[in-house]
């Protein structure tokens, strides 16, 4: 592919304005001579804590570990046990259902709101059987998925609400009230994240961690990513080897610092796409007032979506589909193929993710809108 004026997304140009401080933390790591947990990964789970909101933080190896370790924590705590049905959204990443299968546990798959793209949550309590017990919502591109019809079939039939927020790290949902606000990762029972490097706080490798205010799931999931130990040679549970590693515990505290900027600027480039972008051929995502979206991605729809891609391509502009084929397609999952999901199956076919990250300037997000109001046009 030619290089792109305007491309995607570039880790060397998103870490660019840290390097100094990556580096002074990886020296610190070094120099310290504690390569497994240790001082870095404490203060990280402290600061990661405060930031959502939560009591408790535990630094994981990435986040479809984070989103086993709570589901399998729960099955050891006999919250959960296999078989139980999990509502899941139908649109999303399949880590989100790998995690669930993985566990022996039963997806639900329900529909997308097709304004928002998360899932609809005024589909939860349909798809609520005697078996279900749990609901994992996905704050899907950044945009935070819970409400009030979601608490409350959570309330109502005692479900266990475990969030997905790996792609919505200091986003804002307005509840318990719309004139009040709650940081995902506190929002429910617990929360997983990922620090994927191309997450907007991104390590240098894979990370993730779990946060929840229960200390006996935070316990168990800390003893389950370490070989099931609760200390040095006693082993509760058969667990796994998940660990965050400290180095790129330290890389993360560097992140987070940052993340307030990073959701300003990603928000600004959201709000130019969504007042410049005037083709009617491209339907724009929902724009929330106030916005509590962190814009992991900026996704709009077009029936033309390929075409739309190549031309773009052509006119120096990167772009990527989020998702092109959604898990119940994936051939893994050949026995939730015959699912009647029309909604998230059209979706998979119009979606266009177009750039938002630092590689993308105020400037260049103008220009990106004039090239895509030109689309048919030309």
């Amino acid at each position: 592919m030619k290089d792109l004026k305007y491309p995607f997304l570039d880790l060397g140009t998103v870490n660019a304005p840290y390097a100094d401080e990556l580096k002074e933390a990886a020296i610190r790591v070094i120099d310290s001579g504690r390569y497994i947990g240790g001082q870095e990964v404490e203060a990280f789970e402290r600061e990661l804590a405060a930031h959502t909101g939560s009591v408790y933080a535990v630094g994981v190896s990435n986040g479809l570990d984070a989103l086993r370790l709570i589901f399998r924590a729960y099955i050891e705590l006999g919250r959960l046990a296999p078989g139980d049905e999990v509502i899941v959204p139908a649109n999303t990443y399949i880590a989100s259902v790998l995690a669930v299968t993985d566990c022996g546990l039963t997806p639900v798959f329900v529909e997308p709101d097709p304004s928002t793209l998360n899932l609809d949550t005024s589909l939860i309590e349909q798809s609520i059987s005697p078996r279900t017990k749990a609901i994992l919502t996905v704050h899907l591109y950044g945009r935070p998925c819970y409400d009030e019809l979601m608490a409350e079939a959570a309330s109502r039939h005692g479900l266990i609400i475990v969030e997905d927020n790996a792609q919505a790290i200091g986003a804002d949902a307005s509840w318990p009230s719309p004139r009040q606000t709650t940081r995902t990762g506190s929002l429910g029972d617990a929360a997983a994240f990922s620090f994927y490097p191309t997450k907007n706080v991104g390590a240098v490798g894979d990370a993730g961690a779990v946060t929840t205010s229960d200390a006996d799931l935070a316990n168990a999931v800390r003893a389950l990513a370490n070989y099931g130990s609760d200390r040095r040679y006693h082993n509760i549970y058969q667990g796994f080897n998940c660990r965050l590693d400290p180095i790129q515990a330290a890389f993360l505290r560097v992140k987070l610092n940052h993340v307030a900027e990073e959701t300003q600027r990603r928000r600004a480039l959201a709000a130019v796409y969504d007042t410049e972008i005037t083709n009617p051929a491209v339907l724009k995502p929902r724009k929330d007032m106030p916005d509590g979206s962190v814009w992991h991605q900026y996704v709009v729809r077009s029936d033309s979506r390929d075409e739309l891609q190549a031309y773009l391509t052509d006119n120096g502009v990167g772009t990527d589909i989020h998702y092109a084929v959604p898990p119940h397609r994936q051939p893994c999952y050949g026995r939730y193929a015959s699912l009647y999901l029309p909604l998230t199956d059209m979706l998979a076919d119009q979606v266009l993710s177009l750039p938002v990250s630092a590689c993308t300037s105020i400037e260049d997000a103008h220009s990106i809108a004039r090239i895509i109001n030109r689309f048919k046009n030309d």
